[in-house]
């Protein structure tokens, strides 16, 4: 079964750090969600959400649980998860995934994972806890370290360590050399 609307109404860094591991399905392909970036609405400069409700980000201000899909640099789709409760922007990037079925490109990107899973602007605004794009737990629990860096590829806001990924996984999109943090620890949004 497909994660349920509750777990993506909570604070967006919780949901960012808690969608490590989990399962992304679209069609009859299948991937381990490896790495991901936290983007904060309102409280965030580097959010698309930043400067309030426009046509483009109206799906972010909606139910949790809902895909905000947009095209970068006139040609990579990127996938949002979006978080926090309903009338709250708040979403979570993902930034790489761990291909299990149906997947033979490369998917240590945004762009890459989103041509790697055929998710394209038709999906913006999808709900993720049904249809044919869905997150989902994984079929074997597994333990790993969660590794904290600061995003990647924004100017704004660039040095908050709101990126999360699964320590030492080869999907993982870049490496830093040193990340800030790593452990199983609950992330309070205070630390950021």
């Amino acid at each position: 079964m497909a994660l349920d609307r509750s777990f993506y109404a909570r604070p967006t860094v919780e949901v960012a750090r808690a969608l490590l591991g989990k399962v992304i399905r679209h069609a009859r392909a299948s991937a381990r969600i490896v790495e991901v970036e936290a983007y904060l609405g309102a409280n965030d400069p580097a959010a698309h959400s930043y400067r309030g409700l426009t046509p483009r980000t109206r799906v972010i201000f909606g139910p949790p649980g809902h895909a905000y899909v947009y095209l970068i640099y006139g040609m990579h789709h990127c996938l949002n998860i979006v978080a926090e409760p309903a009338g709250v922007a708040g979403c979570v990037l993902i930034r790489a995934v761990e291909p299990l079925r149906g997947i033979a490109a490369p998917s240590n990107g945004p762009g890459k994972l989103t041509r790697a899973l055929g998710i394209t602007l038709a999906h913006y605004g999808a709900d993720l806890t049904r249809g044919p794009l869905t997150v989902h737990e994984p079929s074997a629990a597994e333990t790993f370290a969660i590794a904290v860096s600061p995003r990647i590829g924004i100017t704004q806001a660039s040095d908050l360590p709101l990126r999360f990924f699964i320590a030492g996984n080869p999907f993982v999109s870049r490496s830093p050399a040193r990340p800030l943090a790593q452990g199983k620890g609950p992330w309070k949004p205070e630390d950021v």
